[in-house]
């Protein structure tokens, strides 16, 4: 299917995602002025949203990276397939873990479950979007960038079948079933 021949309709846009990602930025800098971080990066669809918003911090961090699936084209197959594990010890430090959308909450529940296993001195949470109506879950998430209905999202690293990651902006995906 070509791009052009979907209809992309802006929710979100480039202005207002760099300003968010600068907020966030900041008060994570604020946060951990005196302690070093590590990013824990959600592959695929976070890492745009990761490479700006680390670059936007001020302090002392390290980055690592972890995949999971759980999607097949707009469908939640309800079970996360792990791909990459943490190549870092996360023991005894502080880790802010960087997702993309955190929809159903299936995929987060069981990254948090997997991390904490791994005796981090701190745990938190930064997501680009959230959509609150849909998300089941028993833990804040500690930064938010967006709330969003339950609609289907692309852009800005998220993806139709691994398409449409390199759109600067977050657009709703009209014409695809």
């Amino acid at each position: 299917m070509m791009i052009e021949s979907k209809k992309l309709i802006e929710l979100i846009s480039k202005e207002e995602i760099d300003s968010r990602v600068i907020e966030i930025a900041s008060q994570i800098s604020e946060k951990y002025k005196a302690e070093p971080v590590i990013f824990i990066v959600v592959l695929n669809g976070s890492f745009i949203f990761a490479s700006d918003l680390i670059r936007s911090t001020e302090i002392d961090c390290e980055v690592d990276f972890i995949k999971v699936a759980s999607y097949n084209g707009k469908q939640s197959t309800g079970k996360i397939k792990f791909e990459k594990d943490l190549s870092s010890d996360i023991s005894g430090k502080n880790v802010i873990i960087l997702e993309d959308i955190i929809d159903s909450g299936i995929t987060i529940n069981f990254i948090k479950e997997v991390i904490e296993k791994k005796n981090p001195k701190s745990l938190k949470i930064a997501t680009l979007l959230l959509k609150p109506g849909v998300a089941k879950l028993n833990f804040e998430i500690d930064w938010v960038g967006f709330e969003i209905s339950p609609e289907f999202v692309v852009g800005y690293g998220l993806d139709y079948n691994q398409k449409l990651r390199n759109l600067n902006a977050v657009y709703r995906l009209g014409g695809v079933n």
